[in-house]
């Protein structure tokens, strides 16, 4: 569950560090539609409801395994995507609503 973005609080701040890294925000726009991005990839899972597997992004990018897991985890930790376990894999996919509270923060409150 996400919580209001307080544009006062740390909580933008991080969200802000973490999509500074041109990535880590490569990483998000390819989430937004992963069908689209990741379609070349067989599915572990499916990628609408549980998320892109973290071997795919890893894949993709041509980053190393440890470089994805650590900008993976600054983006769970900013709020910005969902971690789901399947088998031993990680899957991801983009929180929405938190980037559309971040965007109404940005658009009244910046």
């Amino acid at each position: 569950m996400s919580v209001a973005v307080d544009p006062e609080s740390n909580d933008l701040i991080e969200v802000f560090k973490a999509l500074g890294n041109p990535a880590r925000l490569r990483i998000m726009r390819w989430l937004k539609d992963p069908e689209e991005h990741f379609g070349e990839y067989e599915p572990i899972a499916d990628r609408l409801s549980v998320g892109v597997c973290v071997t795919h992004i890893q894949e993709k990018s041509g980053l190393a395994q440890s470089t994805v897991s650590s900008y993976m985890s600054t983006l769970e930790r900013a709020g910005l995507v969902y971690p789901t376990r399947v088998g031993k894999w990680t899957h991801y996919r983009r929180d929405d609503e938190r980037l559309a509270q971040v965007a109404r923060a940005i658009g009244t409150d910046i």
